[in-house]
Order: C-alpha cells, then structure tokens, then sequence
C-alpha cells in the first residue's frame, strides 16, 4: 500500500497562511506520507522570494514530494518574462523540472504542466505534449500503480459556474486511461471535489479516479470553501483507492478528516465501493 497527501495552491505570497502551511509540515511529520502531491500554483504572483519560501516549506516536508506549475507560478504583471521566460523564475529559485516523476517499488508518478504564458487562469495540455505522454506511460513499468499530476481541472466541479476544463481534456483524460493511470490529482478551481473521469468522458475505455485538492494554505477559498482550506489524504494499493478529505481547523490548529470514500479496482474499471 502506499499513502499520498495531495495538497493544492499553496499560494506563498499576500494570501498564503503561515499557521496552515506549518500545520501541513505538522501532519507529514505525524502520518509519514509515502509522497507530498503539490498540484501547482506555489506562489501568488511567481516573485523570486515567493519561489524561494515555497522551496524552503517543501524541503521542509518530512517525505518525498512531488510538484507542478500552476498559472500563478508564471509572471503575469513582469510582461517581458510573460513572454519571454514564463518558467524562469521556477526553474531558478524552486525546481529545474517542470515535469518530475516520482517511481518506488509499487507508485509510478508522472508530473503534466499545465500553465502557460497565454492566459490569465485557464489552463491547456497541449498534442505535443499528449503525444510524448503516450510514449512515457507506454514505457513506465507495468506492474506499479500509476498517477498523474496535473494543476487544472481535468473535470469540470459541480455548481461551480462557467469555469471551463483544461484544454484538450477529453484527449488527455483517454491517454491517461489507456496508459493505465488509475488516478489523476489537480487543484486550481480552489474547491476540493473527486469524481471518476468516465462520468465525464464514456469514451475512455477504462475508469480512472479525478481527485481536485482545494487551496491548502491560502485564505483564497472559493464557493463553498471560501476561508477554508482542505487537501486530500490517500491510500493506494492494487484494487483499491481510499480517499479521505481533510481540513484545516482553526481552533484545533490541524488538519481533521472529514468524508471517506471507498473505491474498488476491479476488470471493469474504477467503481466506487
């Protein structure tokens, strides 16, 4: 079995809450993830310092991690780097790789980079970059359990108004379900939701889990998780997902479980159990 906390929009800059951040420290130290799923947007506003302190927390963490860009981490008012250098300042002050992956002896965990200097918050994958995502599962190892990272939504959220998915989703999410991901971790939309991908898309041949971490530090929640801040707590293991939400209580000063659900592996798919 292998234990994952995925967390989301850690937003280190104006908005991010120390005291949260802090608490997650506190939680990986307590329940010794086997990896830290960081689905994008770092900083605010992808200022060096905010790079550099996003950094500092994550070698922080008391086990392997794993992250992506999100659209914050790319300028959005410093044009010249808009354009010019959209992943400079992430690659110079918190990590070289857009893209990681993550393998031990049962997970297999690819990174998929979802921002771009073109937009302000939606997000794209684009064919290229599904074409070399082809040849990546194709040669990953068959025998271990399979995830992908990706910061946005790959799914759209319920009652959540006209927020549109990532761009060339459908492609993506049948590329990832014929490659044999069982399940894909996102953030952005700053509200946690999970969700199987064929609800959304039949024509995937196989199930696959979608699991959206809310904003885990940041005091930017939004809809029914304005001021909140949630993440998600999973075990993985041949047959079997378990994914527990968590979130922060302020009183308590840590984070609590809240739902549970169940899912069950089985020749037909992902159902839930």
């Amino acid at each position: 079995m292998r234990k994952l906390l995925h967390v989301s929009d850690v937003h280190f800059g104006p908005p991010h809450r120390p005291a949260v951040s802090a608490g997650v420290l506190e939680l990986v130290a307590e329940r010794q993830p086997d990896l830290v799923v960081i689905a994008g947007d770092l900083t605010q506003r992808a200022k060096p310092r905010q790079f550099e302190q996003a950094r500092q927390w994550v070698d922080g963490l008391a086990a392997p991690s794993i992250a992506v860009p999100g659209n914050h981490d790319v300028p959005m008012y410093r044009v010249w780097e808009r354009v010019f250098a959209p992943y400079g300042a992430y690659r110079k002050h918190f990590d070289a790789n857009l893209e990681p992956t993550f393998e031990d002896d049962e997970l297999f965990v690819i990174g998929i980079n979802s921002a771009y200097n073109w937009t302000i918050k939606d997000g794209r994958v684009s064919p290229g970059r599904i074409r070399r995502l082809e040849h990546q599962l194709a040669a990953a190892p068959k025998d271990k359990m399979r995830v992908a990272v990706v910061h946005h939504e790959l799914i759209p959220a319920p009652r959540f108004g006209s927020q549109k998915v990532l761009t060339n989703a459908a492609r993506l999410a049948e590329v990832l379900a014929a490659g044999g991901v069982q399940l894909v971790l996102s953030g952005h939309l700053h509200q946690a939701y999970a969700a199987l991908a064929e609800t959304y898309y039949p024509g995937v041949g196989a199930a696959m889990l979608v699991a959206h971490s809310g904003t885990t530090t940041s005091s930017r929640g939004r809809g029914c998780e304005r001021g909140r801040n949630t993440g998600y707590w999973l075990e993985l293991e041949p047959g079997r997902i378990r994914l527990v939400g968590l979130e922060w209580e302020p009183a308590g000063k840590k984070f609590a479980e809240r739902a549970v659900h169940e899912y069950s592996l089985d020749s037909a798919g992902l159902g839930a159990g």
